[in-house]
């Protein structure tokens, strides 16, 4: 009980756990894990302070699954860019890549430039992209829903639909998001880790997979066309 308080306590160094950094590479798709033993990441994590917000901790949050009694996507609702509800029912049938972005990350180009690219190849055969702006990291996206759209819209001329800004993580977070991340939790715990990290839902609504935000949205093609079938 002793060590897995410890465990709870302390975050978990980057330099650690991380073997590459984030990058702007679109191919870069993969974080690299070296093996590592339990005791050695705790005596690390108390040598080395790192922000929380970026890998967080090793605690699992077995709460995460009460959160919501919500079966699929398709029953929620949500608002989009201008604050008009949208019925998540209206894609029923339709392969879904979930994804929180940010105008102002190193990510940023890459990922809007071939979340555009996989739309116009793959929208007119059941697939969505679900942006949804979210400014818990990092203050990226620091603009009103207006700016988000014109930004979005206009440099990289993105047509699938934005939503209204929300936050991914903490008790503030989007009934959606809280659902996805119960779905599917990550490799450190359930909480969403930085811009772009994208959710692949299937045609019933049910959350299949989850990237990492370094993931390039082109690698998820072939898993998509899978969905698609």
């Amino acid at each position: 009980m002793l060590f897995r308080r410890y465990l709870s306590t302390f975050a978990v160094p980057a330099s650690v756990l991380l073997g590459k950094r984030f990058s702007t590479n679109s191919k870069q798709t993969l974080l690299s894990f070296p093996q590592v033993s339990p005791v050695y990441l705790v005596s690390q994590s108390i040598q080395t302070e790192f922000p929380r917000s970026l890998v967080g901790s090793l605690r699992f949050d077995r709460t995460m699954a009460a959160q919501s009694s919500k079966g699929s996507i398709h029953d929620f609702t949500v608002k989009d860019a201008r604050g008009n509800d949208v019925d998540l029912s209206i894609y029923k049938g339709k392969v879904l890549l979930i994804v929180n972005v940010a105008s102002q990350c190193g990510l940023t180009n890459s990922n809007y430039t071939e979340l555009s690219q996989l739309y116009e190849k793959y929208k007119d055969q059941g697939f969505e992209i679900l942006a949804f702006p979210c400014n818990q990291f990092g203050g990226q996206e620091p603009g009103n829903n207006e700016q988000i759209l014109e930004f979005a819209c206009t440099r990289f001329k993105a047509e699938y639909p934005i939503f209204d800004k929300v936050d991914v993580n903490g008790e503030s977070a989007s009934p959606i998001y809280k659902f996805l991340k119960s779905s599917k939790g990550g490799l450190l715990g359930d909480d969403i880790k930085w811009n772009f990290s994208k959710f692949l839902v299937d045609k019933e609504g049910h959350v299949v997979d989850r990237y990492a935000p370094t993931t390039s949205p082109l690698s998820i093609e072939k898993d998509i066309k899978k969905l698609l079938g």
